[in-house]
């Protein structure tokens, strides 16, 4: 297994006069992303600024919320809202997440830098395998949560490699890419851990640039991560998993 700064040099040697364009899909990616998720996250600012303009803090002050008309209405809307945004996120960011990151794995392996028209290529074809194949990840993911967040982290880690193995192997179901996820991941999700965790430096930095940082870091976190997925996956090859 390479080490985390020869997955982020070969990262950075593939964006190597392509940050522009790397930014701007990047850009592109999080504009529709804040579109999708923005409306929900005000709605329920909204909704905690009307329980805090009406001091609510015992248990009988919120039972007297839940009958205030003006409240049932924040509700109703904030319901609507929420399912309008879980449906879009699922319908639109789910295949463009795909896109995007075998849109960096592609420049990463074969130097294709039309990275907005890959993203946009490969988060529609084959849409509903895509989308499927993201939401039955994002299932099993939840429910492991429930479990407590340590079960959950450890899945979302051992299912990490879906999106590209679903672009790569469109012949196989959801339930399959996601099984040879596990299977590639095995012994390597504390490698992978290790690697996202080498990027908090940077996650931090973006943060404290008002999320301004994280157009450029998006593009270098996927194409690190990439050079990961060929790492685990010529092992996995030679170990005969691909026969």
């Amino acid at each position: 297994m390479k080490t985390n700064q020869q997955f982020k040099n070969a990262a950075l040697d593939a964006l190597r006069g392509n940050w522009g364009k790397a930014a701007l899909v990047s850009l592109l990616y999080l504009i529709v992303e804040y579109a999708v998720s923005g409306p929900n996250f005000f709605q329920s600012v909204k909704m905690m600024q009307f329980r805090a303009d009406h001091h609510v803090s015992s248990i009988y002050q919120v039972a007297s919320l839940y009958m205030d008309p003006e409240y049932q209405s924040l509700q109703q809307t904030a319901n609507g809202v929420s399912g309008l945004s879980t449906l879009l996120y699922i319908l639109v960011l789910f295949p463009l997440s795909v896109g995007f990151i075998n849109a960096m794995r592609r420049l990463l392996v074969f130097s294709e830098n039309d990275m907005l028209g890959n993203t946009l290529h490969i988060a529609f074809q084959n849409y509903w395998h895509k989308v499927w194949g993201m939401l039955w990840m994002t299932i099993l993911t939840v429910l492991w949560g429930f479990l407590f967040i340590i079960p959950g982290i450890i899945k979302s880690l051992s299912y990490a490699m879906t999106p590209f193995i679903l672009e790569e192997n469109p012949e196989l179901t959801a339930s399959e890419a996601i099984h040879r996820s596990r299977m590639m991941m095995h012994g390597h999700k504390f490698d992978l851990f290790w690697l996202y965790l080498g990027f908090i430096g940077w996650i931090i930095l973006s943060l404290l640039t008002l999320g301004i940082g994280f157009i450029w870091l998006f593009p270098y976190l996927q194409t690190s991560v990439a050079g990961f997925y060929e790492e685990v996956k010529a092992e996995y090859a030679m170990n005969g998993g691909l026969d």
